[in-house]
């Protein structure tokens, strides 16, 4: 069993922040060429998850465009270790929950490089809270404008833009799966965005577009500290029969496998749960 430093930060959460920092740079990470030439869109890029997936994808050789909050530091590192890697980067500042947001995401990651060959909707936010009853409406609008809402539109936008042979990948969650006490809103909507991973790959079949989802379980990452008490935080993961959480850069190869067509040509409609070991009914 691990732990983590019972600390807590300010939302959304940077990883200068941490006391202890996530592995989320792919370091030993060795690309085979699988995504040469492509384009790709991450929304929440900026760190754990987000950061690793982008890295990952440009030592395929992808360039990103790294859509983020206001996490700039982060964002600069992520934009610099895809450069490392020898692909372009272009960040995308911006609250995701404005409506004007979705398409100017998509807009200028088209003026800068041409199309979009995969698209992962990972932005996310969520607050737990100790009772239904303490579950606001304002932050309920918030949990599915960041989680659902976006990830519909900001795909909706990117569409006209994306050729046959591309591919969409939801961030789902083992919440959505399993439902959580605690985070009622956010398992709401990973639970949403599971059902319209299935509607949209039934959908774009026909149009060469793939789309599946990945649903982990508990990841180290800025959003854990910067949302839940610091008790919370030092056991966190640690109730997965591994007995720890998963770091970023053993969840980001998930998203290489759905994002490459070498791997991945017959995957549409598909949920990978990369969880620790749990076992998943159905």
């Amino acid at each position: 069993m691990s732990e983590h430093p019972a600390q807590e930060i300010a939302y959304p959460g940077t990883e200068s922040q941490m006391a202890q920092q996530p592995r989320d740079e792919m370091r030993d990470y060795a690309g085979g060429g699988l995504l040469e030439g492509k384009v790709a869109l991450v929304t929440g890029g900026d760190s754990g998850i987000g950061r690793a997936v982008c890295v990952a994808f440009a030592k395929e050789g992808a360039d990103v465009a790294i859509s983020y909050l206001n996490e700039d530091d982060d964002a600069r590192k992520t934009a610099a270790l895809v450069q490392g890697a020898g692909r372009r980067a272009l960040l995308l500042p911006g609250n995701i929950c404005e409506q004007a947001q979705w398409s100017e995401i998509v807009s200028r990651t088209v003026e800068e490089f041409g199309w979009i060959d995969v698209l992962v909707n990972n932005a996310a936010f969520q607050n737990p809270v100790d009772k239904p009853e303490d579950l606001t409406l304002e932050q309920f609008r918030r949990t599915f404008g960041t989680n659902i809402e976006a990830t519909f539109f900001v795909t909706q936008a990117a569409l006209p833009h994306m050729p046959e042979g591309s591919s969409i990948i939801n961030t789902a969650s083992i919440t959505g799966l399993q439902g959580h006490k605690q985070l009622l809103d956010y398992a709401a909507t990973k639970g949403a965005i599971i059902a319209l991973t299935y509607s949209l790959a039934l959908a774009l079949v026909d149009r060469g577009i793939r789309v599946n989802a990945v649903a982990p379980g508990p990841v180290w990452t800025p959003l854990i500290p910067a949302t839940f008490p610091a008790e919370k935080v030092k056991g966190f993961g640690s109730d997965t029969p591994m007995g720890r959480a998963a770091q970023p850069d053993e969840i980001a190869p998930s998203y290489v496998f759905f994002a490459s067509d070498r791997l991945s040509s017959y995957y549409s409609g598909e949920v990978l749960a990369p969880v620790g070991g749990q076992t998943m009914p159905g």
